[in-house]
């Protein structure tokens, strides 16, 4: 009898002892990380978002950038010395610039690699259009050829 009475309570608390460990644990894979891992506060938290952010905002950019120089490159149709156009000079040469700069990882080199690309790409437009208006105006100015 004492014995039954034993292994009935050593019954009961292992069933509560079950249930305990399974009530008081977590419910799932968030709860359990939750936790054990280190919380980060709020502030870390905003700088990473933050951070994200810019770097996406970057990365639009940089696409944006390498396909209006892609687009502007169409223009430049005339062989350099060594007989290679320039279009696939300045195609080439973009890509080596953005796979050099593939990893960098500060906002303020990103940033003023981007600035510097703007600016390179607008002046060599800006450049060819004066040349295109200049040859405009030198046939003008020629006359018919017959």
């Amino acid at each position: 009898m004492a014995v039954l009475k034993d292994e009935r309570k050593l019954s009961q608390f292992m069933y509560l002892f079950r249930r305990s460990i399974m009530n008081n644990g977590p419910d799932n894979i968030e709860e359990l990380l939750d936790r054990h891992l280190k919380k980060k506060d709020k502030k870390e938290e905003e700088s990473i978002i933050t951070n994200r952010q810019r770097l996406t905002s970057n990365r639009r950019e940089a696409l944006s950038l390498y396909r209006d120089i892609i687009r502007a490159s169409r223009f430049f149709l005339w062989p350099d010395d060594r007989g290679i156009l320039w279009r696939d000079i300045l195609r080439d040469n973009a890509r080596r610039e953005f796979e050099e700069a593939r990893h960098e990882t500060d906002p303020e080199t990103i940033t003023r690699l981007l600035i510097g690309g703007r600016d390179a790409l607008d002046s060599a437009l800006e450049k060819l259009v004066q040349k295109q208006k200049q040859m405009m105006n030198n046939k003008r100015n020629k006359g018919p050829s017959w």
